[in-house]
């Protein structure tokens, strides 16, 4: 197994981390500072979340750099960065930390575009690469789901909801951009055999 398709799996292997520091009742206490109050057990699943994210993006550059690409890789690595990003936004409504609505709307379109890309890879034999506002989209996830985490920690003192501003960004580029691979795509619902 190369290196991009094992810091794949440790991404997987931590999403139970990741699930267990937030589900279990663990009271480790609290951290003051910086304008906000952060549960322990909030900040442990942040950081896991933020390696989890480093390693979605180191692996995919190692793969190209060093032509590691691999079928197990093109299967595995958007699986483990909706798996995790799901399971973060529903412990964020969990935690009252997200409306469920706008997260609702995140994870149908995850799995809408999911279904697209492999109606794509079966029509064409070619995976559907990622455009700009997919990007910006997965960007303000990350941000927003660390930032809700972190109770807003370094906005908070200058009372900017900065996790809820990237949330709604967030939103903003997940309907966009859905939108948008289905009208640049939309050739693949149609009828190829006229009989």
């Amino acid at each position: 197994m190369n290196l991009p398709n094992k810091l794949t799996v440790f991404r997987i292997i931590l999403i139970p981390v990741f699930i267990l520091l937030l589900a279990l009742p663990l009271n480790w206490g609290q951290l003051t500072g910086l304008g906000t109050t952060i549960p322990t057990r909030h900040l442990a699943a942040a950081i896991v979340f933020i390696v989890a994210s480093l390693t979605d993006l180191l692996d995919g550059k190692i793969a190209r750099a060093q032509h590691l690409v691999t079928n197990f890789g093109k299967f595995a690595d958007p699986l483990a960065d909706k798996m995790i990003v799901m399971t973060a936004f529903i412990f964020l409504v969990a935690l009252k930390l997200a409306p469920a609505w706008v997260v609702s709307i995140i994870v149908c379109r995850e799995l809408a575009v999911t279904g697209l890309r492999l109606l794509i890879v079966e029509q064409n034999g070619q995976v559907m690469a990622a455009a700009m506002p997919g990007k910006i989209k997965t960007t303000t996830q990350m941000l927003a789901i660390i930032f809700l985490l972190l109770h807003d920690v370094f906005f908070a003192m200058i009372h900017i909801p900065f996790g809820a501003i990237m949330l709604y960004i967030c939103l903003f580029f997940t309907i966009y951009s859905g939108a948008d691979y289905f009208i640049q795509n939309r050739h693949v619902f149609s009828d190829s055999s006229k009989e």
